[in-house]
């Protein structure tokens, strides 16, 4: 057991740490987001028990990963007709189907805020708890896959990378409770959230295509990089706080 108290197994356990919770953000705003569909004195609950449950299996997940990682990797099917080509393992189809599903939840969600006739989430009907917990559980396990893969590039000691999932979920069940409040309170954010979502699901779609090394019409499908959706998002906050600025400026007129 001290094996694992040495510096390097403890300046790995905070990388990784840090490494849970950046590529966390996007998993905390869909959470916030998608537990905002439960009754409201059921969301807080919803919440913690998604992420809780995520957590154990992301775990689980670890572990199957570094006993059957092989697997994930090999070929299930390909496509080559005149339009796609490619070959498609379990890694590309989990991220492909994440993305496709982050995009759905995301523009359903823009439909109703631009809707009319359901303007008020009062009128909305709840979502059973049950199902918003599977949803966070099942996107926390697509989120997981790159943290995790990370980690084991990073170190082959289980307790380690265990021990970070743990931090990092302790993490997210203490800020999603914050993002979620701090979305109640100003309204005008959760628009921007949406499309942050919506372009977080355009990454997976990439990242599963190039996995899948997918070609549409000749055109191989690229990942989109870290640093192209980071300026993206900085782009869109910097669009809305000067939106903001300059619709108080004309109400003040």
């Amino acid at each position: 057991m001290a094996y694992l108290f040495t510096v390097e197994n403890l300046m790995t356990l905070a990388m990784l740490t840090m490494l849970q919770a950046v590529l966390g953000l996007d998993n905390l705003l869909y959470i916030a987001l998608e537990s905002k569909r439960a009754k409201p004195s059921e969301q807080k609950k919803v919440r913690q028990i998604g992420i809780a449950a995520a957590v154990v299996l992301r775990i689980v997940l670890l572990f199957v990963l570094i006993s059957i990682i092989d697997h994930f990797q090999n070929v299930l099917f390909e496509l080559d007709n005149f339009a796609i080509t490619g070959a498609f393992n379990l890694h590309s189809l989990i991220v492909l189907l994440g993305g496709v599903f982050i995009i759905y939840t995301a523009t359903s969600e823009i439909f109703h805020i631009i809707s009319f006739d359901q303007i008020s989430d009062k009128q909305r009907t709840p979502r059973s708890s049950t199902s918003i917990i599977i949803s966070i559980v099942l996107m926390n396990l697509v989120f997981s896959f790159d943290s995790i893969l990370a980690a084991m590039a990073l170190t082959d000691v289980f307790a380690v990378m265990a021990v970070a999932i743990v931090i990092g979920g302790a993490i997210m069940i203490w800020l999603a409770d914050r993002v979620a409040e701090f979305l109640k309170k100003n309204r005008v954010f959760e628009v921007l959230g949406l499309f942050i979502l919506f372009i977080v699901g355009i990454m997976l779609l990439s990242d599963g295509g190039h996995m899948a090394r997918i070609h549409l019409f000749g055109n191989e499908v690229a990942p989109m990089s870290k640093a192209t959706f980071y300026f993206v998002i900085g782009v869109l906050i910097l669009i809305d706080i000067v939106q903001s600025k300059y619709q108080k400026k004309l109400l003040n007129k």
